[in-house]
C-alpha cells in the first residue's frame, strides 16, 4: 500500500496504521497514503479503524514542508477531512496518544473516537504562530462543546485525554494496552448498522459542514494567513 501506512483487512474490518517512524506528520505523502487506503476500504465495504504508532496518533502537518507548498498541503488536509466525513462505511479512530493540530482535526471528522489514557490532544495553531484555517474552525465548531470550541481554537490549549473527552475530541478513554481491543469491539458493533442508512444519514447531518469545507478549500488558493 505505502511505506507510511499498513492496511490490514480481517473479517470486514480494515485497520489503517500510520507509521512514519517518528510523529506521523501529515505530509502530502502521508495524506495521499491515507486517502488511498480509504479508497481500498470503501471498495472492500469494510468498517475502518484508523490508528497511529506507539504513543503518537499524529503531530499534525509536516512543518518541514517549504512555505510555498503549505497552501497545497492545507488543501490536501481539508480534502482528507471531507473524505472522512463523507466515508460511506463506519469509521473509528484509535488515538494512540498525542494528536495535535491536523491530527486533532482528524479526530473531529470521524464517527467514533477512542483514545489512550496517555498523551496530549489539542489545536495548537495559535501557539505556533498560525492562524486557524477556516476548515479547521468549521470542524471544531461542529464537534467540540461550545465553551471548548472557543477556548481550544483561540488559546491553543493542549488537553489530557480526559479533558479531550469532555471537550468533544474523544468518545472513550481507555488504558493504552486496551486501545485496539476497544476499537475492534466498537468496529464489531458498527458492523451491524445498515450501511445505506448510515451513509445517507451522515451526509444529511453533515451537509452544512461539508459545504463549509468545500468553501474553505477554495480559500486556500490565497495567501496562507487567509487560509
Amino acid at each position: 500500500m505505502s511505506e507510511l501506512i499498513t492496511y490490514d483487512l480481517v473479517d470486514g474490518v480494515a485497520t489503517i496504521t500510520m507509521d512514519d517512524g517518528k510523529v506521523n506528520a501529515l505530509s502530502p505523502a502521508m495524506t495521499a497514503a491515507i486517502s488511498g487506503a480509504l479508497d481500498q476500504a470503501a471498495a472492500d465495504g469494510a468498517v475502518v479503524i484508523l490508528t497511529g504508532r506507539e504513543r503518537t496518533f499524529s503531530a499534525g502537518f509536516d512543518l518541514r514542508v517549504p512555505p510555498e507548498e503549505w497552501p497545497a498541503m492545507l488543501s490536501d488536509g481539508a480534502q482528507l477531512a471531507e473524505k472522512l466525513l463523507r466515508f460511506p462505511q463506519p469509521l473509528i479512530i484509535a488515538c494512540n496518544g498525542n494528536a495535535v493540530a491536523m491530527g486533532a482535526f482528524l479526530l473531529l471528522a470521524v464517527d467514533e473516537r477512542i483514545g489512550a489514557s496517555e498523551g496530549k490532544i489539542g489545536l495548537n495553531e495559535v501557539a505556533i504562530g498560525m492562524t486557524m484555517p477556516w476548515f479547521g474552525i468549521a470542524l471544531a465548531r461542529h464537534r467540540l462543546t461550545s465553551p471548548a470550541f472557543d477556548r481550544c481554537t483561540v488559546t491553543g490549549v493542549v488537553l489530557d485525554p480526559d479533558g479531550a473527552k469532555d471537550a468533544g475530541f474523544l468518545d472513550q478513554v481507555v488504558e493504552p494496552d486496551a486501545l485496539m481491543a476497544a476499537a475492534r469491539e466498537t468496529a464489531e458493533r458498527l458492523k451491524g448498522v445498515n450501511r445505506e442508512a448510515h451513509a445517507a444519514t451522515k451526509l444529511r447531518i453533515r451537509a452544512r459542514l461539508l459545504e463549509e469545507l468545500h468553501d474553505a478549500v477554495a480559500r486556500l488558493d490565497g495567501p496562507l494567513d487567509q487560509a
